[in-house]
């Protein structure tokens, strides 16, 4: 039988790039078998992603007619790519060639789930600097952005010494990556241009059938969770590539009469459970979650005051890591919730 975790090693699966202050040695060692991606500006240089060893090996062997010109610096361990054409949409088109390059020649295994999304990589005074296939985004390390939602009803029956009971989805069986795991209840990837909100909205309706009107209404956007992940077996493809995430998250609070509830509609969902939060506090410990909706979920304990110093030996350190840090460029760097007229015009538009 598989160890149960505590609420320290659900955060360590999900943030486990190691922390260059508080681990070192770990941090050494892991960044030893990478390269730095880095980019430049009028200030200089700057980075914006890591490489493993195999992706800077498998761009030598690609044609320079291919990535175009590939700047190593085997000392400073970094490479420079794809910032010679002028305009992003060049860039973008560059990288796009590379990445089809490799998905025909079938160079790397997270290429097979290939999505025909467009994810944005930004540079540090926002702009855009090109859009990547979703599928390839782990091959540079760039930072990787999503949103997740929590849709939960009140209900005071003796059943739990909470008051929460939430929507948990069980992962298609057939999905790519960490099939049949609990999730969120609705959530995904922001593409290039896409709006965080407008986002969820879609998500919701194509995974969980809720209408446009009740989320638009309803959902209460409660800030961001970032973290560095490292990809395991379960990711799709091979282990090992970096992502620095951040998800921006929402609650929604649904009719405790359940009038309306969330169903399966695209696929990705094989099923969903109305769950005490004891009966996902015992799901987390059997390790049943993919590893960043644990974290959302362990988010969700905190800011509704489930886990507390009190009853948490480790609550501190879940807050911080959950928050981490993310020294590559992007929207993460000044997020602020919205106001409350930003808010008023997200539910004039239902």
């Amino acid at each position: 039988m598989a160890p149960r975790l505590a609420t320290i090693d659900l955060v360590s699966k999900c943030d486990s790039f190691p922390d260059p202050e508080t681990d070192p040695k770990g941090h050494q060692e892991r960044m030893s078998e990478l390269y730095t991606f880095v980019w430049e500006d009028s200030r200089g240089r700057f980075p914006i992603g890591y490489l493993p060893l195999s992706v800077l090996d498998a761009l030598t062997k690609a044609p320079e007619s291919i990535r175009g010109p590939l700047e190593v610096d085997h000392a400073l361990r970094t490479v420079a790519l794809f910032n010679q054409p002028e305009t992003e949409e060049e860039r973008t088109r560059l990288v796009a060639h590379l990445a089809a390059y490799w998905r025909s020649n079938k160079t790397f295994d997270i290429l097979k789930g290939w999505r025909s999304e467009l994810w944005p990589v930004h540079g540090r005074n926002g702009e855009l600097l090109f859009s990547m296939e979703r599928s390839a985004m782990g091959l540079f390390g760039t930072t990787r952005y999503g949103v997740h939602l929590t849709a939960f009803i009140r209900r005071d029956d003796g059943e739990s010494k909470y008051d929460f009971r939430i929507w948990v989805p069980r992962r298609s069986l057939t999905k790519s990556t960490y099939p049949g795991m609990l999730d969120n209840t609705v959530a995904g990837g922001l593409m290039t241009a896409e709006d965080p909100f407008e986002c969820i909205i879609r998500e919701a309706d194509e995974e969980a059938s809720l209408p446009e009107e009740v989320v638009r209404k309803h959902a209460t956007e409660v800030g961001t969770i970032t973290y560095i992940f490292v990809t395991d077996e379960r990711s799709g493809g091979e282990p090992g590539y970096i992502y620095p995430e951040c998800q921006w998250v929402y609650d929604l609070e649904l009719p405790a009469d359940e009038s309306i509830i969330p169903e399966p509609k695209d696929g990705e969902v094989h099923s969903f459970a109305l769950c005490t939060v004891e009966e996902i506090q015992e799901q987390l410990a059997q390790g049943m979650w993919k590893p960043n909706c644990a974290l959302v979920m362990l988010d969700f304990f905190l800011r509704h005051g489930i886990l507390t110093p009190e009853n948490e030996p480790h609550y501190e350190e879940l807050r911080a890591r959950a928050h981490r840090p993310i020294h590559f460029p992007g929207p993460h760097q000044n997020y602020q919730l919205p106001s409350k007229r930003e808010i008023e015009l997200r539910q004039q538009l239902a």
